[in-house]
């Protein structure tokens, strides 16, 4: 069975960059929740780096990402700005709804909240979603456990969980709750680098004896 043990000596040895992860980013500069909503819609179905040169480009622009100064621009500039992130038109049609969704709302509430009550405050927004909530509510250091495409991989090779809300409550079994974000970003990076969707380092990952994907692989 895996063990809390074995999950923190296999990671023990990844690195963390906030440059490589930007809500954590935004949030440990002590950016608004606003601005980390942004940051985390502009990393879906791309890479933190593309939306990390979204979000400076946009800040080149504005300044503070607020809503209203999202709302100073037109959709089509504001996809123009976004283009790094890829999607630029479908996510600013959706960055244009979360600034008028939160224009005159006190989102900095969150941090107060339960984590029950933020989940749900912050998921009433336009575009935001399980994991979107979980990282911001994470990062603020709520009880929440998010789940990128990584981490589910990484669960579906363990024979761990196959879906989102599955690998989350899985992993927060296995970690303290001391240890959601560092274990979040640790698995993620672990994704990038070892636990590859092609070609797996499995001779490398320390999680191998616990992995139904190694066992498969090793038979044939």
């Amino acid at each position: 069975m895996l063990s809390r043990e074995a999950v923190i000596q296999a990671l023990k040895g990844v690195r963390l960059d906030p440059e490589r992860f930007v809500a954590w980013k935004v949030l440990l500069e002590g950016g608004s929740i606003f601005e980390a909503l942004v940051a985390t819609v502009l990393t879906q179905n791309t890479s933190d780096a593309n939306a990390g040169k979204a979000l400076e480009a946009l800040r080149r622009r504005v300044g503070n990402v607020t809503p209203r100064g999202i709302l100073s621009l037109g959709e089509e500039e504001l996809a123009s700005i976004i283009r790094p992130a890829g999607m630029h038109r479908r996510r600013a049609r959706q960055l244009m709804e979360l600034a008028r969704a939160a224009a005159g709302v006190d989102l900095e509430g969150v941090r107060g909240m339960d984590v029950g009550e933020a989940r749900r405050f912050l998921m009433s927004m336009p575009g935001v979603g399980p994991k979107t909530a979980d990282v911001i509510l994470v990062n603020l250091g709520k009880p929440a456990f998010p789940v990128d495409t990584h981490i589910l991989r990484i669960s579906k090779r363990l024979g761990l969980a196959s879906t989102y809300n599955e690998a989350s409550k899985a992993w927060m079994g296995i970690f303290r709750k001391d240890e959601y974000l560092w274990g979040h970003l640790s698995l993620i990076e672990f994704g990038r680098n070892v636990c590859r969707a092609r070609n797996p380092k499995c001779g490398e990952c320390g999680l191998r004896d616990y992995c139904d994907y190694y066992k498969r692989r090793v038979a044939f």
